[in-house]
């Protein structure tokens, strides 16, 4: 089947039947692979009790944590793995291969024995299993963003590549909803014997499709044309980071672009939820329909902002979406707390903290897998203080003094026995909730703010496909493309809870990690206000 046009050519009709059939096909392979990884996240909980139940369940559920970190971990050399690929032996292909893996790892998660039938091989075989999801997913994305880019007409790449944008929204999405119906439908109990295999077995039904749907489809026009003449990279990886020409955009594209507009969307989705969760203490059910709903709501912004980024540039709108969230995170997480657990909101401001320790014995605990130990005085006091959401200031002790927690007239000694259960008493007699109170969340302004957060989102991620693909020549654009989107998204992003967590226990500020992202979209906003150029008038069909 021949599109009804070339890459390049300027259209002011709408989509053809075949545009909107490559459009449907490559976002919905990605919706899938998206919903595969998410899914794993979601039920981290569940994985940690049946694979890793030779050990307490508080460390199985850190080696669960640690299995998921080690799919973002790989991402980036599943970008150079797959990118190679793409550009040798096509775009087509490559993302069929992906996506394959991709389901195959999910579906085979749904039926891996636990620890209680395999033994050691069970969480051995998990781990493998998400080292080749995390691989696939390094070579997924950048597929499918430049197979629909190379199909579209040059006044709408933005357009057109917006659709792709949505994909990991929409994953998160069906995987937050379908777990929250399959647990109404069967219960909690059911649900924890057995019911949590099922959204990764669905998977097999979802991969099935995609690929049926992606096998009906052509290669790309640019890339089918570089092979008819003979222009293909013959080594692509070289090409694209062995000469410096290339790997500037390269390293510009990483720092620019793709760092800052991955902790803007990993702040504005997963931290949201982490901080509703873990740091403010809404009920985990309560907190997925919020976010839900600013989900469906925001998600129109994706082809909104791509299709504007068609008019007047991808770099002005994602350069907004860096700038509006460095001035506005502070307030808006702010509100949150506000809104949705008032009684928090005032044991901060009203009942101080202080932690009295020996700075020798205070660590900067990054924990970027979940296992790294920290068991100093000081850092346990942090820690705990941290787990119950509590604001201190850091007072400096002399050396070898056993480190402290004041709270009001009373003192606490970390190395106390009773320390772990006199802590949280201390606390909450002070005016600390244990969680948020249902019937005071205002759940209109906390979704709201939600809501501004996924728009800061779809700023950022919306042209940034377009704008990636446009910077990259097409003989090395997979690889090119691939590397810094997955090293930006993979690490710069993926380990923003780690990072968040280490700058709130150093400073003793539940707001203080806000910095880690604000600090890295400060970053692209400098770098790619400066070094990088406007691309939305490019002809991409240069080799």
């Amino acid at each position: 089947m021949a599109m009804a046009v070339t890459a390049g050519d300027v259209r002011t009709g709408g989509m053809t039947a075949e545009e909107r059939k490559v459009i449907f096909a490559s976002s919905l392979g990605t919706v899938f692979e998206w919903y595969d990884f998410y899914i794993y996240g979601t039920l981290g909980a569940f994985l940690a009790k049946y694979f890793f139940s030779n050990v307490p369940p508080n460390v199985g559920f850190i080696f669960a944590l640690l299995a998921f970190a080690a799919g973002f971990a790989v991402r980036p050399f599943g970008a150079l793995i797959f990118g190679r690929l793409g550009d040798l032996v096509g775009r087509k292909y490559t993302f069929l291969i992906t996506m394959t893996l991709m389901g195959i790892g999910t579906f085979f998660i749904g039926l891996l024995p636990g620890y209680a039938s395999w033994g050691i091989a069970a969480p051995v075989v998990l781990i493998a299993l998400r080292l080749v999801q995390g691989l696939a997913l390094g070579g997924e994305y950048g597929g499918a963003a430049i197979y629909v880019a190379e199909h579209a007409p040059a006044n709408k790449r933005g357009y057109y590549t917006s659709w792709i944008q949505t994909t990991a929204t929409l994953g998160l999405f069906m995987a937050l909803l379908l777990i929250l119906a399959i647990r109404n439908w069967m219960g909690e109990e059911a649900f924890g014997d057995w019911g949590w295999r099922i959204p990764f077995l669905l998977s097999g039904i979802l991969l099935a499709v995609s690929i049926w749907i992606r096998l009906s489809l052509n290669e790309s026009p640019i890339f089918a044309k570089m092979k008819e003449e003979g222009t293909t990279s013959k080594r692509p990886l070289s090409e694209a980071f062995g000469q410096w020409s290339n790997a500037r955009i390269a390293i510009l594209a990483l720092l620019g672009a793709t760092a800052g507009e991955a902790v803007v969307w990993y702040g504005g989705q997963f931290y949201a939820l982490f901080f509703l969760t873990q740091t403010i203490k809404v009920p985990a059910v309560t907190a997925q329909i919020m976010i839900v709903v600013a989900l469906a709501l925001g998600t129109p912004g994706f082809i909104l902002f791509g299709w504007l980024s068609d008019r007047i540039g991808r770099k002005p709108i994602i350069l907004a979406g860096f700038l509006l969230a460095a001035v506005t995170y502070f307030p808006i997480f702010q509100g949150i707390t506000h809104f949705a657990n008032p009684k928090l909101e005032a044991a901060l401001a009203k009942s101080p903290v202080t932690v009295i320790a020996d700075p020798g014995e205070c660590s900067f605990q990054f924990k970027a897998t979940g296992t790294e130990k920290y068991t100093t005085g000081c850092d346990v006091a942090k820690s705990a203080l941290v787990n119950l959401s509590v604001n201190y200031t850091n007072q400096e002790a002399p050396k070898g003094t056993p480190a402290q927690v004041k709270i009001g007239e009373q003192t606490l000694t970390s190395n106390s026995p009773d320390f772990a259960k006199a802590l949280p008493a201390a606390i909450k007699s002070h005016g600390y909730p244990a969680s948020a109170d249902p019937a005071e969340i205002n759940t209109v302004m906390t979704t709201l703010l939600l809501w501004v957060l996924v728009i800061y989102v779809t700023l950022v991620y919306a042209p940034i496909a377009a704008w990636l693909v446009e910077l990259f020549p097409s003989r090395i654009r997979y690889s090119g493309l691939s590397l810094p989107y997955h090293i930006g998204n993979g690490w710069f992003g993926g380990f923003l809870p780690a990072t968040v967590f280490a700058i709130v226990a150093a400073t003793g500020n539940i707001y203080s990690g806000l910095w880690y992202p604000i600090g890295v979209a400060l970053m692209s906003l400098i770098i790619g206000f400066l070094f990088l150029p406007e691309t939305k008038d490019v002809d991409i069909r240069r080799s």
